[in-house]
């Protein structure tokens, strides 16, 4: 009877341990799918380089820096931006 109980005992730890090495292939795979960033960037790359250019712009002061390049260059007497008819000119 005692062979029969450890026989089946043995057979139950070795179900488990299929069972959870099968449950560890798993995680194994979803963690890779998690932690693919060069996969998920790939995909998304025009959008990432968009974000990536606007926060840069954002970041050196955007607007107003542009802005104040303009003018400055604008009071040394020399024209900073010209379209057309329209040019930023300092006259003083």
């Amino acid at each position: 009877m005692a062979s029969t109980d450890q026989k089946e005992i043995r057979r139950e730890i070795g179900e488990e341990r299929e069972r959870l090495a099968e449950a560890v292939d798993a995680l194994r795979a979803e963690l890779g799918e998690a932690t693919d960033i060069g996969g998920k960037l790939k995909a998304k790359l025009p959008v990432a380089a968009a974000g990536a250019l606007g926060l840069g712009f954002l970041a050196s002061g955007g607007v107003g820096a542009t802005a104040r390049l303009l003018m400055r260059r604008s009071r040394e007497g020399e024209p900073k931006a010209k379209v057309g008819r329209f040019s930023l000119i300092d006259r003083g």
